[in-house]
């Protein structure tokens, strides 16, 4: 790429899709109506859709060209050894499972080594896998690095797994309790914060000494690795497909969501190392997801995503990506606005709990900050605090996570700087006038993952 200070995007327009503006009128209306929950709001509602990174990339011709090669043989399919092939290249790994997502992974890997009374220990579970953890009868218990605590701190790696809290914890309860250590790389829960090369190889070797299998959730995997690249000693001259290999050749197996670091709409995989765990998570997904070769995928998505796991290690586009979010926080530390620093690799956080600070935790600023976002701009953002992670005490209070946050996911590839400029002017408005806005209350909850689906009402 040219070295200039303005850093543009390395693709050009090939298609476009329109936007709907509402006004702010027919968003008081839309956001009640949706319960003050982004998730329930139509999408032609939004006018910047920030929810989520998750299977909203831009496809790139050559996906959309392989998209029309896609083999849609029910076994055996070209379009699958494609993918497996890739995978295998990219992870050493010798076993490659695809599936339809990151949670149907993650689901077919807990049921088999969850259940009552075991642990899954990580630097920070996301949402999906922390539900699938539960939903085996495990508890999911997060060792974030001390670095991670200070959202004011400008550290290089703070999505790091605190290792001493590890190692403690599994002298502590025995190895034969703990299901395996998951590794989350960037630590989308923790601001989307890079994991160091070295946090990974002594959280490995700490595993391995008690015997603990250790698996990746390789979702932004190359967002890593490209961070590993610029900040950590020793990696500089390294390309991102070999920082990305020695990352995985400290692990046991990985479980991945396509839809992120793959731009693709849909897909995800388990990569193993052990063929009789590959065997029995090829049995539940013949019972769950499909034949081993297609695993709830058409051939045509494996296409995609064996094309963009190779799109995604350009360093070219990495370089653009990263700058992108950067440029966001600069714009926000102009006013003064708190966020979690450095910005990660696909989002802002914003930190709500300052942000709007007039609100109590437990009326949920981080939900507050949402609606407003969306009231004065259009913007659909998510609440990673009390709504996403909240837990009830024996006696009905809340039990909140260590941040109240509102994650800002910029989709890959889809929206250019000046949609970016009205997203900074939006949080701005907002920041300026945020004593108009009150907290909420959940009126309906699901037991699990509620934030998709609970509903909420202002206090008044």
């Amino acid at each position: 790429m040219l070295t200039m200070n303005t850093i543009i995007e390395p693709f050009r327009i090939k298609s476009v899709e329109p936007i709907y503006f509402t006004t702010r009128e027919e968003r008081v209306h839309i956001l009640k109506k949706a319960h003050y929950n982004p998730f329930l709001i139509n999408a032609r509602d939004v006018i910047i859709d920030l929810l989520t990174d998750s299977g909203t990339s831009a496809m790139s011709s050559e996906q959309w060209a392989g998209v029309m090669r896609g083999d849609e043989s029910y076994a055996g399919s070209d379009s699958f050894f494609r993918f497996e092939e890739t995978v295998r290249e990219i992870t050493n790994m010798p076993y490659i499972i695809p599936t339809h997502q990151g949670r149907a992974s993650e689901k077919i890997l807990f049921t088999i080594m969850g259940g009552k009374g075991k642990y899954v220990l990580s630097n920070t579970l996301f949402d999906t896998t922390r539900a699938n953890v539960e939903f085996s009868g495990a508890e999911g218990i997060d060792f974030r690095c001390p670095e991670s605590k200070d959202p004011d701190l400008e550290a290089p790696f703070k999505g790091n797994m605190d290792a001493d809290a590890l190692q403690s914890f599994i002298a502590e309860k025995g190895p034969a309790d703990i299901s395996l250590v998951m590794l989350t790389i960037t630590n989308n829960s923790g601001g989307g914060q890079p994991v160091s090369m070295a946090n990974i190889k002594e959280v490995s070797r700490i595993c391995r000494s008690y015997g603990v299998p250790i698996f990746i959730d390789a979702c932004r995997f190359a967002e890593n690795a490209y961070f590993i690249k610029q900040r950590e000693k020793g990696y500089g001259s390294k390309s991102i497909p070999e920082i990305a290999q020695e990352m995985f050749s400290y692990a046991d197996g990985c479980t991945m969501s396509a839809k992120k670091d793959a731009f693709a709409n849909i897909g995800g995989f388990i990569a193993i190392v052990d063929e009789l765990l590959a065997e029995k998570c090829r049995n539940l997904l013949i019972i769950t997801e499909g034949f081993p070769t297609y695993g709830g995928l058409a051939g045509r998505d494996l296409e995609a995503i064996a094309i963009g796991l190779r799109e995604v290690m350009d360093e070219d586009y990495l370089k653009y990506r990263i700058r992108s979010i950067e440029y966001i926080g600069e714009k926000l530390d102009k006013v003064g606005i708190p966020y979690i620093k450095p910005t990660g690799g696909h989002a802002v956080y914003l930190d709500a709990e300052r942000f709007m600070n007039h609100i109590p935790v437990h009326e949920y600023p981080g939900q507050a900050l949402c609606s407003a976002l969306y009231l004065e701009g259009g913007i659909r953002g998510v609440e990673i605090g009390s709504v996403m992670f909240g837990k009830y005490a024996a006696d009905g209070s809340l039990v909140s996570p260590p941040m109240e946050l509102v994650r800002l996911a910029i989709p890959r590839r889809v929206y250019t700087q000046s949609h970016i400029d009205y997203v900074a002017e939006v949080i701005v408005d907002v920041y300026r006038k945020k004593q108009r806005y009150q907290g909420y209350r959940i009126t309906h909850e699901s037991p699990l993952l509620r934030h998709f689906t609970a509903k909420f009402e202002p206090v008044e």
